[in-house]
C-alpha cells in the first residue's frame, strides 16, 4: 500500500456535486414525466432540502448532474419573473420572500448533462471541469437527513470534519444485516468520536460475504483526487462506473474516513422512506404540525 501521509488537499469545501440524473423508476407513474428529486416533502422538493443543506455548510457552487426530463430542476432554481409579478402585485409578500430565496443570491448553480446513465461514478466525474482538483462534496438528495434542529446539518458536520482531519469523509450508518446489497459497506477501525478509519469498501455485497454493516449513505466530502482514479475505472457492480469503487483507490492513496452523523436519514428513494418524511416533516411544520397529529391520531385510532 501506498504511503498515506500526505493528506487530501487544503482548501474550503465551496463546491457540491448533486446527481440528479436518475430516472426514479421506483416512483413511476409519478415520476414519468417530473423529476423524482422534485417531489414534495411538505412545500418543498426534495432538491431543495438537500440545496439548504449545502448552503448551509458553505458551499457556493451547486453543480447539478442532470439528464433528460430534468428541466423541472433548473427551472425551480430559476428566478420566476411572472410568479414573482404575481404575488407582489397580490402582497403576498412571505411567499414572494420564499419564492426569491430558493436559492441565496450568493450561491451559483451550474447544470452538466450526463449524456449516459453510466452510474454514480460517472455522474460525479462529470463535474470535474468544474471542481478541478479541490475538495468537494456530494448529495444525494433520495437521502433525506434531519437533524431535528439540534444538531449541525449532516454535510455541516462533515466538513468540519474535514477542515479538521484533511481527509476524505463518508457519512455511514449501520443498516440490517439483510441489507447490505442495497449499499456500499466498509470495513473501518476505531478512530475518533463518531469517525473510522476505512480499511476497505464494496459496493452492494451480499449479506454472506458483507464485511460489516456499516453502509455508506448519501453524503461525502471527498479528495479532488478522486478524479483521477474515476477516470480510469471500468464498469462495476450493476455494469456502472462506481463511486465506491473510486473511493477504494482513492484509499491507497489517502485517509478514508467513515462519519457516524448525528442525525435521522429518510431513504426517499423508497416509497416507505419518502411516506415516514413527509409524516416527520408534516409533525414539525409550523403551519400543519398541530392539525396533522390530531388528524394521524384520529386515523389510528382503532375503529369500534
Amino acid at each position: 500500500m501506498k504511503d498515506k501521509s500526505n493528506t487530501a488537499p487544503r482548501g474550503p469545501i465551496r463546491k457540491a456535486v448533486f446527481p440528479v440524473a436518475g430516472l426514479g423508476s421506483r416512483f413511476l407513474p409519478a415520476t414519468k414525466a417530473q423529476p423524482k428529486e422534485m417531489l414534495p416533502i411538505v412545500d418543498k422538493p426534495l432538491i431543495q432540502y438537500a440545496v439548504e443543506e449545502a448552503v448551509a455548510a458553505g458551499i457556493t457552487d451547486l453543480i447539478f448532474i442532470t439528464g433528460r426530463n430534468k428541466r423541472a430542476i433548473e427551472d425551480h432554481f430559476d428566478k420566476a419573473y411572472e410568479l414573482e409579478a404575481e404575488l407582489e402585485a397580490a402582497k403576498k409578500t412571505a411567499l414572494l420572500e420564499q419564492v426569491r430565496n430558493t436559492v441565496p443570491a450568493h450561491v451559483n448553480c451550474i447544470f452538466i448533462r450526463q449524456s449516459e446513465a453510466l452510474g454514480l461514478g460517472h455522474a460525479v466525474l462529470c463535474a470535474r471541469p468544474v471542481v478541478g482538483d479541490e475538495p468537494f462534496a456530494v448529495l444525494l438528495a433520495d437521502d433525506f437527513m434531519d437533524t431535528n434542529g439540534h444538531a449541525k446539518p449532516v454535510l455541516a458536520q462533515m466538513v468540519d470534519a474535514y477542515d479538521y482531519e484533511r481527509a476524505s469523509v463518508l457519512a455511514v450508518q449501520n443498516v440490517p444485516k439483510d441489507k447490505t446489497h442495497q449499499y456500499g459497506i466498509v470495513s473501518a477501525a476505531p478512530y475518533r468520536e463518531r469517525m473510522e478509519l476505512v480499511s476497505g469498501i464494496v459496493e452492494k455485497p451480499a449479506p454472506e460475504v458483507a464485511p460489516s454493516t456499516l453502509a455508506v449513505v448519501g453524503r461525502y466530502v471527498l479528495s479532488g483526487r478522486i478524479f483521477e482514479y474515476l477516470e480510469h475505472l471500468g464498469k462495476g457492480a450493476g455494469g456502472e462506473i462506481q463511486l465506491t469503487d473510486g473511493i477504494a483507490a482513492l484509499m491507497q492513496a489517502e485517509r478514508v474516513l467513515a462519519y457516524r452523523y448525528d442525525g435521522v436519514r429518510y431513504d426517499c428513494g423508497s416509497k416507505l422512506g419518502y411516506l415516514k418524511a413527509t409524516v416527520a416533516m408534516g409533525l414539525k411544520h409550523p403551519e400543519t404540525g398541530a392539525e396533522f397529529r390530531a388528524s394521524l391520531e384520529e386515523l389510528l385510532q382503532p375503529e369500534e
